[in-house]
């Protein structure tokens, strides 16, 4: 199972991928980043994503399980996070944010900086997706 590194440099892999990072959305840092950083500086771009999702994972309205009056067990917040992931689009970029389920308290998310031109978006959100389901924090 891969660790903080093999996941970043797995998503630079990725077509089109700029930048890629690892962030806790309760501190706002970067537990590892590689390629090129949105704006030039990856703890600024860690804080500001970090208050995005602290924001959306809080959000009591986005953390409804499934559609109204669907059946079935809430999930506990502390074992699976409310949103699986987000996505912002720029008029040249896509970013991804993947939300990453861990035994503890599921407080980190994948960040994937995609260029929009040459990236696949929905490529993305799947490899992403399987990345933070192996990720091995520790």
């Amino acid at each position: 199972m891969p660790g903080i590194d093999e996941s970043l440099l797995e998503a630079m892999r990725l077509p089109g991928a700029r930048g890629a990072s690892l962030v806790d959305w309760i501190s706002g840092l970067a537990l590892g980043a590689v390629g090129e950083a949105p704006g030039g500086d990856w703890e600024a771009t860690a804080a500001e994503t970090a208050e995005l999702a602290r924001h959306v994972a809080e959000s009591g309205s986005l953390a409804a399980a499934g559609a109204p009056g669907a059946a079935g067990p809430v999930v506990a917040p502390e074992k699976e996070p409310p949103v699986e992931d987000m996505i912002a689009t720029t008029a040249d970029a896509y970013h991804l944010l993947r939300f990453v389920s861990t035994p503890f308290d599921s407080t980190v998310f994948l960040h994937l900086w995609l260029d929009r031109h040459d990236g696949n978006l929905a490529l993305a959100r799947i490899r992403l997706a399987e990345m933070a389901d192996r990720l091995v924090l520790g």
